[in-house]
């Protein structure tokens, strides 16, 4: 058993908790709840165990396959909060590989439906935003430079699983990337408050890029110079907008719906 949070193991996955760059340089990220480590394991990207001491006194409690599948360490209870990253644990956590796509293969997708975040900063926003794109059939979800890491604590948990199916690419170019997908023939609509477009008024049917923009600075100018459109979703009452993540799912279950009764 792991009794001290010297062990050179811990401190390994403190630092996987605490350090988006080690995570990206380690290719690796940490997963907490049977449920997550149940996807992980589907999708082949788990790696180790841990699991607190006072859990595992109680291993039938525990999914038998996960145990005789991987490697696993028993960490006391103490230690263990010191590692988790939830106020109420289940006692049991992984270390992952990172999932990896090909941006060539993304926009080759034949859904040709993409969602773009510009700067999204919020963890949950981003986690909640994959989840939906799932949902909704996008081809994938492509992030720009200043876009929160999607391997966040916070983040991980709040894709639900999401994380380990539905494609993602970080983008050093994001105009780069919307030049390419209105190449290939395709229109590209940025959220805006103030768009002169409504969100159900495009054809989706053919495929489309949809970009959304920080949750406070909304669209870069520079993103803004090259989308087809600025698309807004017509707000009653008194609130201005919505979340980023709430108004990037009205939009991707309108192209939804769109598609759906096309076929």
């Amino acid at each position: 058993m792991i009794t001290s949070e010297a062990n050179q193991q811990i401190k390994e996955i403190i630092k996987l908790q605490k350090q988006p760059k080690y995570r990206h340089r380690t290719f690796q990220f940490v997963i907490e709840g049977l449920k997550m480590l149940s996807e992980a394991a589907e999708s082949k990207c788990l790696k180790k165990l841990y699991i607190s001491g006072s859990v595992m006194e109680k291993a039938q409690d525990m999914p038998k396959w996960l145990l005789e599948k991987y490697p696993y360490e028993i960490v006391s209870d103490r230690v263990f909060q010191k590692i988790s990253d939830t106020v109420t644990t289940q006692g049991i956590l992984g270390i992952a590989e990172l999932p990896e796509y090909n941006i060539e293969t993304i926009l080759e997708d034949n859904k040709h439906m993409w969602l773009l975040l510009d700067r999204m900063r919020d963890p949950g926003n981003l986690g909640t935003v994959l989840r939906t794109a799932e949902g909704a059939g996008m081809s994938a979800v492509i992030m720009g430079k200043g876009t929160v890491d999607l391997f966040n604590p916070k983040t991980i948990r709040s894709t639900m699983g999401a994380v380990f199916r539905m494609p993602f690419v970080y983008a050093d170019d994001l105009v780069d990337i919307i030049k390419r997908i209105k190449n290939n023939g395709y229109n590209v609509y940025g959220m805006a408050m103030r768009g002169s477009v409504i969100y159900d008024e495009p054809d989706y049917t053919k495929g489309a890029g949809i970009v959304i923009g920080s949750e406070a600075d909304g669209l870069s100018e520079n993103i803004q110079e090259y989308i087809s459109g600025a698309v807004r979703i017509p707000m009653e009452g008194r609130t201005e907008s919505l979340n980023a993540a709430t108004a990037a799912a009205v939009v991707m279950y309108e192209a939804a719906r769109q598609r759906r009764r096309k076929l």
